[in-house]
């Protein structure tokens, strides 16, 4: 799946050590976000299929998911929400399982999996706005798998770990998933993921960071979004025939084909303009992936040269503002001075010896 899938990877364990005190060390993992440069929605099954192996462009950002999980040597599990503000502690975890909390369906999909065979307490929280369309539960899903990973002694490799996120997630949610938003969390940097029959092969590239972070900006609109609704209108139109979605989703395909290879070969200045392609095919799709504040971001950043990018399924969420080189504060202080919240986040890499 990557060149990164090597030999020394697939042997690579894990494991917690005993801390002397009737329990085992914490574990403790975090994953970066993600914003999609072109190509969400292409990375959606069966949709790229008919699509001449489409790619999606993302990059990792600075927001972070964190988990923190601490075995124990009895049976007892205690689960904690730090964003919700939530927990709950069970005997075992046959009555974890057989809870109906809401709030720790995405716990439970991971414990059904998983059937660890001893206690444990287990923290999460998550740097992303609630609904902000930057991937932030499927890093919180590679978060957990990472740390359930270390837990158990085991390892995967990224297409396995990809695989059963993305299934966890779509019995969460009881939609269809795409797969774009696992990468990030998992390699950090840049990602061109090519999807078709063999499913998604990923080609991962530093963050030619002189160039994005003068001209990256990522601001909230304050109103969280939902994906699963706006992809799935989208594969069931696609599936149904409708001629308008199908155009518009190849659109996409092309734009985000030219995305990439703008981006391998440096042309910075075709980025503004593939930006402005991919909004008009994606809002032409359904004008759910819009909203009011949206727009209103997108009529700011033209007033200051500067393109809005939807992120993730949009209807709400994040936008990325692409800036003219060395203008991210400008723009930053005349989005504040409307009202919206600008978030200190940038493209991020894991840093390597």
């Amino acid at each position: 799946m990557s060149a990164r899938d090597s030999r020394e990877d697939a042997e690579r364990t894990f494991g917690a050590r005993a801390n002397g005190k009737g329990g085992m060390e914490e574990i403790y993992e975090r994953s970066p976000t993600r914003v999609d440069l072109a190509g969400g929605t292409l990375d959606c099954w069966p949709l790229y299929l008919f699509l001449a192996n489409p790619v999606t462009v993302n990059v990792a950002i600075d927001i972070f998911t964190h988990c923190h999980l601490t075995p124990r040597t009895t049976p007892e599990i205690e689960l904690i929400s730090d964003d919700l503000g939530v927990r709950r502690s069970y005997a075992n975890l046959d009555a974890a399982l057989a809870d109906t909390d809401p709030n720790f369906e995405l716990y439970r999909a991971h414990l059904r999996f998983f059937q660890p065979v001893s206690g444990f307490t287990l923290r999460t929280r998550s740097e992303s706005p609630v609904g902000g369309g930057l991937g932030g539960s499927s890093s919180l899903c590679i978060s957990m798998i990472k740390a359930f990973n270390r837990m158990r002694g085991t390892w995967m490799r990224t297409d396995e770990m990809v695989r059963i996120a993305s299934h966890l997630e779509a019995q969460v949610l009881v939609k269809p998933t795409g797969t774009q938003d696992y990468f990030p969390p998992i390699f950090g940097g840049l990602c061109f993921i090519e999807y078709g029959v063999p499913g998604p092969r990923v080609e991962t590239h530093p963050i030619p960071k002189d160039v994005f972070d003068g001209r990256f900006l990522l601001v909230y609109t304050g109103k969280s979004h939902h994906s699963g609704i706006n992809n799935w209108q989208v594969i069931k139109n696609y599936l149904d025939g409708d001629e308008h979605t199908r155009s518009c989703m190849r659109e996409l395909a092309l734009v985000s084909k030219r995305m990439q290879a703008a981006i391998l070969s440096r042309s910075w200045d075709e980025l503004p303009g593939l930006f402005e392609e991919e909004f008009k095919a994606r809002v032409a799709l359904s004008v759910g992936f819009s909203s009011p504040e949206i727009l209103r971001l997108k009529e700011l950043a033209s007033q200051h040269g500067a393109i809005a990018k939807i992120c993730g399924a949009g209807g709400g969420g994040c936008v990325m503002i692409w800036c003219p080189e060395r203008q991210a504060g400008r723009v930053r202080d005349a989005v504040a001075a409307a009202g919206f919240q600008a978030l200190p986040a940038l493209p991020w890499e894991e840093a390597r010896a």
